[in-house]
């Protein structure tokens, strides 16, 4: 059940947007068509207004910038990307990209179906009616698993490098940010890659913060600006920094697949060799020796 309203445009507009969505699946499905070309003919198109080559007469500058070859993502300086995968999916995510900054891309009726298109040559797995409105960021999008009906809001993180979940019907909204690795606190490059799971029916709202490793379960919620470091149960709502299950919806009783307390969590994987081990305990709570000096105190060894 939705409480979108259907909205129709320009049958002649629609016909000429579909068309261009299915000739791009068909030829991104071929193994013969060249990625980089593909994606910079479509932008020189959609900024432009021109052919590429016409483009690479008529401002260099500007068209060596359309082709994925000369820039950089900044998944590609991580140890932890696979840079074989990542070559495969780099120009699609820059077509998605910089799609998004165009009028074509603000467009919902054009840039739902495009990013559908490219989810699918894009994602590890992506189920049906996937929605995702503009300016969203991947890190690496080879490691997102996506159900069916899962929508994912304006201004969204996910940072995949270690493994995003989003299970059937599952809600993201805007300017939420999903992790799916954590560094060290005494040594930055001690990284740790931990898959993030969101379950069926889950809605993570705006502004929140979901760490690596979290598993929210079926039907649960995440508030408004909340950090989310743990788990949410069945039906929890989470609320907070750092956010606690304090609330639970009444719900009949139902299937649950996505169970937190039963869901295989993700052991974490290194990152670094330089830092292969387990990363242990490193930090304290506050005590005495933290309490802040004040005029004529008497500072003593620690």
């Amino acid at each position: 059940m939705t409480w979108l309203i259907p909205v129709n445009i320009d049958a002649g507009a629609q016909a000429t947007f579909n068309e261009f969505v299915r000739d791009l699946d068909v030829r991104l499905t071929d193994p013969a068509t060249d990625r980089v070309v593909l994606a910079r003919e479509i932008l020189a198109e959609a900024m432009y207004g021109r052919s590429y080559a016409q483009l690479v007469a008529d401002a260099p500058l500007a068209a060596l910038n359309l082709d994925s070859r000369n820039i950089t993502f900044e998944a590609e300086y991580y140890m932890a990307t696979d840079q074989e995968r990542f070559a495969q999916v780099k120009p699609l995510l820059w077509l998605w990209k910089t799609l998004d900054l165009t009028p074509l891309g603000q467009n919902p009726v054009f840039g739902i179906p495009v990013r559908r298109v490219l989810a699918g040559h894009i994602f590890r797995r992506v189920g049906r009616d996937f929605k995702c409105w503009q300016n969203v960021e991947f890190s690496v999008g080879y490691n997102m698993e996506v159900g069916d009906n899962v929508v994912v809001h304006r201004g969204v993180l996910l940072d995949d490098i270690g493994g995003i979940e989003l299970h059937d019907d599952a809600s993201v909204s805007d300017y939420v940010n999903i992790y799916s690795h954590t560094h060290s606190v005494l040594d930055g490059p001690d990284v740790t890659l931990k898959k993030t799971v969101i379950g069926r029916g889950a809605r993570i709202t705006y502004h929140s913060t979901i760490l690596a490793g979290a598993v929210v379960s079926d039907d649960a919620m995440l508030a408004t600006h909340a950090l989310l470091r743990d788990d949410i149960p069945p039906h929890g709502i989470a609320m907070g920094v750092p956010a606690r299950t304090s609330r639970f919806k009444v719900r009949p009783p139902q299937d649950v697949l996505v169970d937190s307390r039963t869901y295989p969590h993700d052991a974490g994987r290194k990152a670094n060799p330089q830092f292969p081990q387990p990363t242990p305990g490193q930090t304290r709570l506050p005590d005495e020796r933290d309490a802040p000096i004040t005029p004529g105190s008497v500072v003593t060894g620690r």
